[in-house]
């Protein structure tokens, strides 16, 4: 990957081995910059909610981005550039009508601190997580995902016009069974997806926890049948004006040993377990592509011991991985792969150590 006036990143490139990428260095200096520069090629905004133009070095009129990658059998070119506020691209020479279009081309799986909300926080996160890693694997999710949410939109606001109009209550009866009809088949799709994340993710903890801690996951619907929920909940709803039951209710509990996760779990198992999810993610979505998608790790190393330090580093067989870190003695842990620093936004390739001659 090569970049040019890209946020605070002297001109350069990166040649990344197949496997395990340390990108190391004191905070500020540019790491997290280069792993949302990989992250763009997958048609996605930055992951740290930056606009475009936020992209652009100081004082620059434009950045520019180029990746190499193989993919659907055979390598390919992918261009960004950032000029004006606004972001366009291009793949093998052709140019895009939008960044958008890169999607589902060059594919990744992103852990950046932020996730650890994914445990912390409430269920909409959560649900988030399931619907975005759906959107991934299954395409056809999105646009139904889309038709429940604008029938949900619709619902509510006949809820609250109905005191107003009882005229309009005799039309409640079409849009339950428009949204039961929608939200079951969400629900299903995700219960679908977390157990097939189950497996994967079940294993993956066990590693980084060196087989001392067990991982659970199960999807909790607020309604087993939505048409039967919506009519039992018809006045709750007429007085609250809004639908109190449906897949914009569900949650997704996560378990330590049998214990709430979010309750119980302490900082290092928070991390382990969306690092568990993510890895997952990434497993699901080779088994349904056919293509393993690069894992990028930012920030990873933070508040775990040694031996879940070690088992990221050295244990995430056949995966190409981008992992930050800031703490000098989790890079001296790697076995096999490359070492990059960063300094003042400058990449330095260290002239020994296990990155050296890959």
């Amino acid at each position: 990957m090569a970049f040019e006036h890209y946020r605070n990143l002297c001109a350069g490139s990166l040649t990344p081995c197949p496997g395990m990428n340390v990108i190391y260095g004191r905070n500020a200096q540019g790491k997290t910059n280069l792993l949302e520069a990989v992250w763009l090629f997958t048609g996605g905004r930055s992951f740290r909610g930056a606009r475009d133009g936020e992209l652009v070095a100081f004082g620059q009129e434009k950045a520019a981005l180029h990746l190499q990658f193989y993919s659907e059998e055979r390598e390919q070119e992918a261009e960004l550039t950032i000029q004006n506020g606004r972001r366009s691209a291009s793949l093998n020479g052709v140019p895009k009508r939008s960044p958008a279009e890169l999607v589902g081309k060059f594919r990744a799986v992103l852990f950046s601190p932020e996730h650890l909300s994914l445990i912390k926080s409430g269920p909409a996160l959560r649900r988030n997580f399931i619907d975005a890693a759906l959107c991934q694997v299954k395409p056809a999710y999105a646009p139904l995902l889309s038709r429940y949410h604008h029938t949900l939109v619709q619902r509510n606001a006949l809820l609250k016009d109905i005191p107003r109009h009882a005229e309009l209550l005799d039309t409640l009866e079409i849009w339950d069974d428009r949204l039961a009809r929608y939200g079951d088949a969400v629900a299903r799709e995700r219960a679908a997806y977390i157990q097939k994340i189950e497996a994967p993710a079940r294993e993956l903890y066990a590693g980084i926890s060196e087989n001392k801690e067990q991982f659970g996951i199960q999807y909790q619907k607020s309604a087993e049948n939505l048409r039967e929920a919506l009519a039992a909940a018809r006045r709750d709803d007429l007085q609250s004006g809004h639908t109190t039951v449906g897949p914009h209710r569900d949650d997704l509990e996560v378990t330590v040993d049998g214990v709430s996760a979010r309750a119980y779990g302490s900082q290092g198992q928070q991390r382990s377990l969306v690092l568990a999810l993510k890895l997952a993610e990434a497993d699901v979505l080779e088994q349904e592509g056919g293509e393993a998608p690069v894992i990028l790790l930012d920030d990873v190393m933070s508040e775990l011991d040694a031996g879940r330090q070690h088992y990221l580093l050295n244990r995430l067989d056949g995966r190409q991985v981008f992992l930050t870190c800031c703490e000098p003695g989790a890079v001296k842990r790697l076995e096999e792969g490359a070492l990059f620093e960063v300094r003042r936004g400058e990449l330095y390739v260290p002239t020994s150590g296990a990155g050296h001659g890959d």
